[in-house]
This record gives structure tokens, C-alpha cells and sequence, in this order.
């Protein structure tokens, strides 16, 4: 990474609100290159990449922004490569999900 200066973003993440490439890439502390790599790679979501739209124009839902916090976490922390932590981040998330289906389950009884 290089000496720029990254502004983190923290706040109350809400379902409606998109986020532009340079907004995730600060509220996750790593450069765009660094997004554009995972949505190439197929381990972050974007709500309208394709071939033929320019880099500023992506927009990322609120999960994607949750996910992408992970993954750069998961990568700093631990020194993994970037499928590795997208699988730890895959795994995490199922495991939120078993949870909530126990929890609803529990309290139809």
C-alpha cells in the first residue's frame, strides 16, 4: 500500500444506500485496486460491475461493504491470501445464518 492517506468511514450501515469504489475502499482502509481485484476474483459483490462500465461508476450495497471490511480484516490479521479469507468470510456468514434459523426456531415454540 502506498503513503496516501485513507479517511476510514465508520457509522451505521443502512440497507438503501449504495457506496462508490473510493467510499469502500476508505471505509475499508485499502486502495480501489484492492476492491477491483476482489470483484474481479468473484469474492466481492457489486451491484452493476461489467466489462463495459468505468470503475467509478460501481456501486456496493451494505453487505458488500460488511463483507469487505472481513476479508481486508481477515487478510491483515492473519497474512492470508484473498480466497482464503473469503472462505473464512463465507463460513463466518453461514454460521450467522444457522444462528438466526436456531434462534427463529426457538421462539416459534
Amino acid at each position: 500500500m502506498n503513503t496516501m492517506n485513507l479517511a476510514v468511514f465508520s457509522g451505521t450501515v443502512v440497507d438503501e444506500s449504495t457506496l462508490t469504489i473510493h467510499e469502500m475502499a476508505c471505509a475499508c482502509a485499502v486502495e480501489t485496486t484492492w476492491i477491483t481485484e476482489r470483484v474481479a476474483d468473484g469474492l466481492l459483490a457489486c451491484e452493476n460491475a461489467t466489462a463495459h462500465n468505468d470503475e467509478r461508476d460501481w456501486r456496493f450495497a451494505s453487505a458488500a461493504l460488511i463483507r469487505a471490511r472481513r476479508l481486508a480484516n481477515i487478510e491483515r490479521t492473519f497474512d492470508a491470501n484473498a480466497e482464503v479469507s473469503a472462505l473464512v468470510v463465507d463460513l463466518l456468514e453461514e454460521v450467522s445464518v444457522l444462528r438466526e434459523q436456531i434462534a427463529a426456531q426457538r421462539g416459534a415454540r
